[in-house]
């Protein structure tokens, strides 16, 4: 029988619904403080842009993080459930290891400094692995859709609150002082995990072995039960997104004539309350459509909204043009997104479902990390107006796939 905090019953939704806020809040927090938060530390500080350049390695984890994943699916720590355990686990690692990062000095010790990042990035990836897990077991089928949109809210919030708000905390209160407070909110979302609703139903290994925890996970999500044509999916579904997203900013900039706070403004907060408004608009969706015709309408969306940003190289520099066409893309990209994750989720094996998310996901950036790259030698050839048509034609081919997976959809979503 699960145990709740507070009764179920008391709410018109799942409490484990409830739960994808704070869980994806932890998510998102750890990230910019070793990444864009950090940056503007060492920068504020003085630190060489050389040194500054190498510490953006320190985002490695994040990439391969599916190599110790098995092992997290395997041991179960002492105390909670599996999943519960391995969560408080990696917070109070996040906590201790921000408390320290706070005391150090970086242009006394860069190189502690990174080392200490490294461990940072290293332990909000672990966090990422289990975390995943526990919402591929725990939410059912039909709480996908509104589970994931509620985790990817708590997830921007996070980096909100790491990003702009600790930029600014570091400006009025100093770098020591944020990272502190960093530490000490982490460490508070360590008793909620605490409170959170068990999962009952996870799957107990008893023996580790290298067949079974390391290769078994790799060669079920290349049996029949999810097949190459998913993968493709999974590589190819938020491909158009990817391309035109990758010079946004420099297009808004550049070409339209936006300032950089102005960029701000429309692109990051705009966009960010679309994306989240567009994730629960799609999940609520997705309770009626279903995943396979969710896929679908959301992924004919994103394609015909990369071509807004075709029209706006057209106009005049206008807020209200801009800001319609940044709303319209981003709440069809939360819609993909809601879809999107869905799907993973459920071609997940629950005996090993932390490795496998972490190895899908790990999958699903191959066309981000091969596509950006490309899109300035694009732009440079073959001007804007191009680019962004070519972002429409590269989302249609994966719709193409997606009835060879109909059925695996289907069968790997039942109950």
């Amino acid at each position: 029988m699960k145990k709740y905090l507070v009764k179920e019953s008391f709410f018109p939704f799942s409490l484990t619904i409830l739960y994808m806020i704070p869980f994806g809040f932890a998510s998102g927090l750890p990230l910019a403080l070793t990444g864009t938060t950090l940056q503007a530390w060492l920068t504020v500080e003085g630190v060489d842009i050389v040194t500054i350049g190498l510490l953006s390695l320190v985002g490695i984890p994040y990439s391969i993080k599916f190599i110790w994943a098995p092992f997290m699916d395997f041991i179960r720590l002492p105390y909670l459930t599996k999943r519960r355990s391995w969560i408080l686990f990696t917070q109070i690692c996040l906590a201790l290891s921000l408390f320290y990062f706070s005391t150090l000095n970086p242009k006394g010790t860069p190189f502690l400094l990174g080392l200490i990042a490294l461990v940072i990035a290293f332990f909000s990836a672990s966090q990422d692995i289990v975390i995943d897990a526990y919402r591929t077991d725990a939410l059912k089928e039909k709480e996908r859709g509104v589970g994931v949109a509620t985790f990817i809210s708590g997830y921007r919030i996070g980096m909100i609150v790491s990003g702009g708000l600790a930029m600014m905390m570091g400006d009025k209160i100093g770098w020591e002082n944020t990272y502190k407070i960093m530490a000490v909110i982490m460490l508070a979302m360590g008793i909620v995990t605490f409170l959170s609703p068990e999962n009952s139903s996870q799957p107990q290994n008893s023996v580790f072995s290298f067949k079974d925890n390391l290769f078994e996970p790799f060669k079920d999500i290349l049996s029949a039960r999810v097949g190459i044509a998913a993968i493709l999916v999974v590589i190819f579904y938020k491909i158009g997104d990817a391309f035109a997203g990758a010079l946004t900013t420099t297009f808004l900039i550049k070409q339209i004539g936006f300032t950089v706070s102005e960029v701000g403004t429309l692109n990051k907060i705009v966009g960010l309350i679309s994306t989240i408004a567009g994730a629960f608009f799609g999940g609520i969706l997705m309770a009626r459509l279903g995943i396979f015709r969710s896929l679908v309408f959301f992924g004919i969306l994103q394609a015909l909204t990369n071509l807004g940003f075709w029209f706006l190289n057209f106009t005049e520099k206008s807020y209200a043009v801009a800001g319609s066409v940044i709303i319209l893309e981003n709440l069809a990209g939360g819609m993909g997104t809601a879809a999107f994750v869905s799907m993973i989720m459920g071609f997940c094996n629950k005996e090993f479902s932390a490795t496998q998310f972490a190895i899908l996901s790990a999958i699903s950036s191959l066309g981000r990390v091969f596509i950006a790259p490309m899109t300035g030698f694009i732009v440079k050839s073959l001007g804007w107006s191009n680019f962004y048509i070519i972002s429409f034609f590269v989302s249609i081919p994966v719709l193409f796939l997606l009835p060879y997976i109909k059925e695996k959809i289907n069968l790997n979503n039942q109950g």
